[in-house]
């Protein structure tokens, strides 16, 4: 499962959704917003363009509390989890059950102590493109999710799981120094060609 990775954006404050003031049902919110820059994750930053969540919204996706496996809050398949995608981000909403970890989660977040998602992913493959801006920021641009496996809300942004997004910085980073090699070897050949033909024109010169 080395593939799945987690992000944090800054994505707006999730909110409680009420069936009356002391009755808490659900929590609402973007797990992910598009054309948002993340913090920095080791090397690069990342961005999700509009359409990378298209494949994987008819996934078995779940809602956990802090991505804790024993805290789930709401599952697509049960239909108490409800996932889309509009010109914002990724939308989620859950129907909270009537635990005592929800009526906590509740609690807190209507007290402003939990206020950010999170979302654990598979990439696509060739489902990213990398990029180095004017200021040497280098870019990664994820077109293409290949599995969406939960949407939580989260207490602390842990640092964000990027090891697949490492492994592809890298393969990103050596095919670019290829291509640079190759194009240094190309040009000094082409210089090598130019001067050895200024050195057959001197000794045609030199010879008449």
């Amino acid at each position: 499962m080395s593939d799945i990775e987690r992000r944090i954006f800054e994505s707006g404050r999730i909110e409680i959704r009420k069936a009356s003031p002391t009755s808490p049902v659900g929590v609402r919110g973007y797990a992910a917003k598009f054309n948002s820059l993340s913090e920095n994750l080791g090397g690069f930053r990342e961005q999700i363009a509009p359409g990378a969540f298209d494949g994987v919204l008819q996934d078995d996706v779940r809602c956990f509390f802090n991505h804790d496996e024993n805290l789930i809050l709401g599952r697509t398949t049960a239909g108490t989890l409800r996932i889309s995608a509009d010109e914002t981000g990724l939308m989620y909403e859950a129907d909270l059950p009537d635990t005592q970890a929800a009526r906590d989660l509740a609690i807190s977040m209507e007290r402003g102590d939990i206020t950010q998602s999170s979302f654990a992913f598979r990439l696509a493959a060739n489902g990213d493109t990398w990029d180095e801006n004017e200021d040497g920021v280098i870019i990664r641009t994820i077109t293409q999710f290949g599995r969406l496996y939960d949407v939580s809300p989260v207490s602390i942004p842990a640092y964000p799981d990027a090891t697949s997004g490492m492994r592809s910085l890298e393969a990103w980073k050596s095919a670019k120094n290829s291509k640079n090699e190759a194009e240094n070897v190309q040009k000094q050949a082409q210089i090598s060609q130019f001067l050895a033909a200024k050195r057959r024109q001197l000794r045609l010169h030199s010879a008449i």
